[in-house]
């Protein structure tokens, strides 16, 4: 039988003088490799193509084996000189080949990772560091490749290999940090030949000590501190706490290679970053070999990883590579001195959240840092719609800005791109809009309007409604005028019950109840003798405890209101976007269109833009010779951010998400229900969620304290949630809509545990 490795054996004996007495293929990336075996000796054979572009480098990495071998010769592959004494041979038509020395050892990612076993993995790379780190060679400082991490950002060309959406937010996200974190301070950073890719597989091992690395094909001049940091990640992968996991190894790297303040506080990004590229060359791997498994098995935990990163504080990883390493950290913040000095500048009227509380540093999704390295759940905030710091809307913003920002005086397209996008999702009568910089000024706007086109100036406004900090926002808010401060109803306001299932007085028929508190409401209306030029009332009401309407209720007030002359105006302020879930907007779920929507909150995920919504008709009454004009309504940057938002919320699929992950918590939240007593009702659409606490549920009389206990407790379990309604018993959750079921069982846990202990 012809012997398959003819020629290789051949190769190595023609140009090494070695007689193999056995040759067996290994795995190899940018060469053909053999393990060849003597009587007494192992050896690497590699086999390159297009030796004319490679051989340069094949020898400035075997210049710096021979530098590292020169410290210790049983760590490091030796490379093989030729009998013409040369390191890399080149054959005929275009080959060239090399011999190194076969180390032997368990892999780390085979072996039982200790503390012990990491510690030595730290000072063996601070060892190999060293030793190289005043080293020069030209050929390999003018390498450029996407594994190296001061590349990191071009591999933002592989983010459209990602598949799910929801995945390659994460890496974007990343990408983003990367850009604001990392790059500014590059040139800041210690400059070496490194490894860079001291990857569990790359390392060998024996009885808890680190024995030797192989594969210095993707050697690089690069920062200092990117070598730890490839050895990090690797470290990190499968760890339950992947901080904690990588302290030992950092500790023990510094004893030997003292590392700076300005490179540890660039660690946990550089992770991220390396963590990044791997992932998006996986995806575009996967691009062109789909049925390669093993691509798809081998990026889990690298996936995994970088979904755990977003739940830790960039802080509190920072500081605890800075503690291990000596250095000081930042004491924790005073926020008692931190109100006192907001007090200075601010009225006590502007308020704070918790008994004590957070001062914030940064954002991801639905996780918020804080200055002391904590991160909280935010199942509070429903302004960052799509999630915190989202990188499309940042990116969109900053994009925009970049090119031009003005006013509507002005013609530019995307102002049109984005009030069609919009209005692509009403229905063909509503198809005028006004852009502004608030909700509040869109209620204030939208009651302008009414009054123009009836005539009119009398307003019915529904109990414990908000919509606005303006004057006129006041007047039409009960929650305000019939709240701590307020000055009660101003004489042209009528105020209709608020249609309360739970605590209302229509409790009892819950079929007809929508009908009754219709016509509750068209009674006030009746008895009053007022002509009104509209009704003003929101979908679902946050202030007045997470309240949804009653079915039917929209249905029987909105064609009375109509017959009487008034508008039907629509606050979407705390629901729209997707919320509900079922719908696009609250209002759809009452069957119903409006005559005017006002918009505000989630529209810029957390940039301040609001906008109004209505017919020709009514616009056109608008159109009297008194100029309408918003000097930021409907700028470009706005205008690009709100399209960003509609543009996450269809390719995340985000409604969708807001409905399966709203019922899965109204579900586990009625589990609960029926466990404590103090609970009272479940309530909510979508991701929209009220939870009732009540004494007892006879009486129903309401819990605040236990409410406000249970806020406080989640607070220090580091979930935000917040309380409200007439009697701020109600527990409310309105959390961005990428909220997902996991992050539901953390809350509905803590939930249970706390009621347990109370």
């Amino acid at each position: 039988m012809t012997d398959p490795f003819h020629k290789i054996k051949a190769l190595v004996y023609q140009h090494f003088g070695i007689q193999a007495s056995s040759i067996k293929k290994m795995d190899g990336y940018e060469s053909h490799n053999f393990l060849i075996e003597t009587n007494n000796q192992k050896y690497v054979f590699k086999l390159y193509e297009d030796a004319s572009e490679i051989a340069p480098q094949i020898l400035a990495e075997s210049e710096i084996l021979d530098v590292l071998n020169q410290e210790n010769q049983s760590f490091y592959p030796r490379p093989i000189l030729s009998k013409n004494k040369n390191w890399v041979v080149p054959i005929e038509n275009d080959y060239c080949v090399r011999l190194l020395s076969f180390l032997e050892g368990t892999f780390l990612a085979e072996a039982d990772q200790t503390p012990a076993l990491l510690q030595d993995f730290g000072r063996f790379l601070a060892n190999m560091d060293k030793v190289l780190l005043h080293k020069r060679n030209i050929a390999i400082e003018a390498r450029s490749i996407d594994w190296d991490l001061k590349n990191c950002l071009d591999n933002q060309r592989f983010l459209k290999d990602i598949e799910d959406p929801n995945k390659r937010k994460i890496v974007e996200y990343f990408f983003l940090q990367f850009k604001e974190k990392v790059q500014p301070h590059f040139f800041d950073l210690r400059k070496s030949i490194i490894h860079n890719d001291a990857n569990d597989w790359n390392v060998l091992t024996k009885d808890e000590k680190i024995v030797g690395i192989i594969d210095f094909g993707d050697m690089v001049y690069s920062a200092l501190i990117h070598n730890l940091a490839i050895a990090f990640m690797y470290i990190m992968m499968d760890k339950e706490y992947p901080i904690q996991a990588a302290l030992p190894m950092l500790k023990a790297y510094h004893n030997i290679l003292p590392l700076l303040e300005r490179e540890l506080e660039v660690l946990y990004y550089l992770v991220a970053g390396r963590l990044c590229t791997s992932v998006c060359k996986s995806a575009y791997s996967k691009k062109i070999n789909p049925d390669n498994e093993y691509i798809s098995i081998s990026e889990k935990p690298a996936w995994a990883l970088l979904e755990k990163l977003l739940t830790i504080n960039p802080i509190e990883a920072t500081n605890e590579f800075k503690k291990v390493c000596g250095f000081k950290v930042e004491e924790k913040t005073n926020i008692k001195a931190h109100v006192q000095r907001r007090h200075v500048y601010f009225s006590k009227s502007l308020s704070l959240s918790y008994k004590e509380p957070i001062k914030m540093s940064s954002a991801a999704f639905q996780y918020m840092y804080d200055a002391d390295g904590k991160t909280y759940l935010d199942a509070y905030n429903n302004i960052p719609l799509v999630g915190h710091s989202h990188p499309k809307v940042v990116e969109a913003g900053q994009r925009q800005m970049a090119k031009l920002n003005t006013n509507t005086r002005y013609i530019y397209d995307i102002l049109h791109e984005y009030a069609e996008a919009l209005l692509a999702k009403f229905p063909d009568s509503l198809n005028k809009i006004f852009f502004v910089n608030s909700g509040s000024a869109a209620s204030d706007l939208a009651v302008r309007l009414a009054y123009t086109h009836t005539k009119r100036q009398n307003l019915m406004v529904m109990e414990h409604g908000y919509h606005g900090n303006t004057q006129i926002g006041i007047d039409i808010s009960d929650y305000k005028f019939n709240g701590k401060g307020g000055q009660g109803a101003a004489n042209y306001i009528l105020t209709a019950p608020i249609p309360d299932t739970y605590r209302g007085i229509f409790r009892d028929n819950l079929e007809e109840a929508g009908k009754n508190y219709a016509e509750a409401a068209l009674k006030v209306l009746k008895e009053s003798k007022k002509h009104i030029a509209a009704l003003i009332a929101e979908p679902a009401l946050g202030c007045g405890g997470q309240v949804i309407l009653p079915d039917g209720y929209f249905q029987h007030l909105f064609p009375k209101i109509r017959e009487h002359g008034g508008l039907c105006i629509v606050d979407e302020t705390q629901v729209g976007f997707g919320r509900v879930g079922s719908h696009f907007w609250g209002y759809e779920t009452q069957d119903v269109i409006p005559d005017i929507v006002i918009l505000g909150k989630p529209i810029g995920n957390g940039h301040p833009m609001a906008a109004v919504v209505t017919t020709s008709e009514i616009a056109q009454s608008f159109e009297n010779g008194m100029e309408f004009f918003s000097s930021f309504g409907g700028n470009p940057v706005s205008c690009a951010i709100g399209l960003a938002v509609l543009e996450v919320l269809a390719a995340e699929n985000l409604q969708a998400n807001a409905l399966e992950v709203g019922n899965y918590w109204m579900d586990a939240l009625r589990n609960l229900q029926n466990k404590y007593e103090a609970i009272g009702e479940v309530r909510g659409l979508g991701l929209f969620l009220g939870m009732d606490m009540v004494e007892d549920r006879i009486s129903r009389k309401p819990a605040t304290q236990l409410a406000a206990h249970l806020k406080n407790e989640l607070k220090k379990s580091q979930i935000l949630v917040s309380t409200d309604g007439p009697f701020d018993n109600v527990l409310k959750a309105k959390p961005p809509l990428c909220f997902t079921k996991e992050n539901v069982d953390r809350v509905v846990a803590e939930m249970d545990r706390i009621l347990s202990e109370s």
